[in-house]
């Protein structure tokens, strides 16, 4: 069974910073992909960044040179790094982790998600 729990979403003011974690847990050998998507209310989920186990990121335009994404991969988390917050970026963050292989080799190539956790920007 793979869990992933998010935590560090809050309330904060436009400008301001906040970091969310992401950890994995289960019987988990390497994570390939692992990533951030956001869904404010009325709209549909949207990708915010990706990181693989290599290091490689892909941003949306929309958080290019204010959000970062980084990993740690001995202990299975996923960061984010959010700066200069508008209150545009107010939604739920969802955690994913695809292209997961266990320890007893399985490969499963789904996406595994977190709970979700609440980002809002407002002054």
């Amino acid at each position: 069974q793979v869990q992933l729990v998010e935590s560090g979403g809050g309330l904060v003011q436009p400008g301001g910073s906040l970091r969310l974690s992401c950890a994995a847990s289960g019987s988990i050998f390497s994570i390939n992909t692992m990533g951030w998507h956001r869904q404010a209310p009325g709209n549909q989920r949207e990708l915010v960044a990706t990181i693989t186990s290599a290091g490689s990121t892909n941003y949306a335009d929309s958080v290019k040179g204010r959000f970062t994404i980084s990993r740690d991969n001995a202990k299975k988390t996923v960061y984010l790094q959010m700066n200069s917050l508008k209150p545009e970026d107010t939604a739920i963050y969802y955690c994913y982790a695809a292209g997961l292989t266990s320890h007893t080799g399985t490969y499963y190539s789904g996406a595994r998600w977190g709970q979700g956790t609440q980002v809002t920007v407002s002054s």
